[in-house]
């Protein structure tokens, strides 16, 4: 089970290293960071997914580009589904997951019901309750009514797969 928060950490350490390596501008780096952490839903690929580190003479390159591809390789950015950052501090308590343009959490494949899945933070968790979708709801492949969520639990609306973060 990964910590919360522990996914976009890491892609804030590639980020950073990016920037570091003058493969990003600051605007960037800052755009990158407000995609990152200011919204719920987060494609990695869209993150980090263009970034490439030329190999270089000097070490400190080659440990850097070295460190970027075990990073990128252990978010598993090419492979990864969505990560859905919830927010565990109890700040938010109810996010609505569906198509519909209302829902809070908005997935755009047509398996996904208007208004598929509530996720309702109660007693320090995360728990989802699929609202009567046609395709159904899982968690770790299983199929759920209720389910308390954890960071790294996939967590599947339809055909729609997300992470827990």
């Amino acid at each position: 089970m990964d910590p919360s928060g522990e996914s976009r950490q890491r892609l804030a350490t590639v980020l950073n290293a990016a920037y570091a390596e003058g493969l990003l501008s600051a605007d960037t780096l800052s755009q990158r960071l407000d995609l990152l952490f200011g919204r719920s839903l987060i494609d990695p690929s869209r993150v980090v997914g263009d970034l490439t580190v030329r190999v270089s003479g000097r070490r400190w390159h080659a440990r850097l580009r070295t460190t970027i591809i075990w990073l990128r390789e252990t978010i598993g950015v090419r492979h990864s589904p969505m990560l859905l950052g919830l927010d565990w501090t109890g700040a938010q308590n109810e996010l609505l997951v569906g198509r519909h343009a209302s829902c809070d959490v908005r997935l755009r494949s047509p398996t996904v019901s208007r208004r598929h899945a509530r996720l309702v933070f109660r007693d320090a968790a995360w728990i989802v309750q699929d609202l009567e979708s046609k395709n159904g709801t899982a968690v770790n492949g299983r199929p759920v009514g209720r389910c308390r969520l954890a960071p790294g639990d996939d967590l599947a609306f339809a055909d729609e797969h997300v992470r827990i973060d």
